[in-house]
């Protein structure tokens, strides 16, 4: 900090930097000021990064709807297309399917919906 520049700021201002600025001098106090605020943004932007909690339930409760409509489509697709499949296994997917729907309505993170293809 070799070389110096004037800042003109309002009475007001300069009051307070006096009142906490302590045994630094005007210059250091603002200068710590902008250095503390300057990395508290930069950690904020860093926590960013991440998925929230809630972001990840969110995420988690789409993809088992995306799974459902999956299911649905191609359940739906093989019996247009006549395809005979015995009733106990139709049973079976749509009971599955049933405990899916339910398990996306309830938003219990215990539950899972597992599908076993024979």
């Amino acid at each position: 900090m070799g070389e110096k520049r004037m800042l003109i700021v309002p009475v007001e201002l300069v009051k307070k930097i006096d009142d906490n600025r302590g045994d630094m001098s005007q210059a250091e106090f603002i200068d710590f000021l902008i250095n503390s605020q300057l990395k508290q943004e930069a950690k904020e932007q860093e926590e960013k990064e991440y998925a929230t909690k809630e972001e990840i339930r969110s995420f988690e409760q789409d993809i088992k709807r995306l799974l459902k409509s999956f299911l649905d489509f191609f359940v739906s697709y093989g019996l247009e297309l006549g395809k005979q499949s015995p009733k106990a296994e139709f049973e079976e997917l749509s009971s599955r399917l049933r405990e899916l729907e339910d398990d996306l309505a309830s938003e219990d993170k215990g539950k899972e919906a597992k599908i076993k293809w024979k």
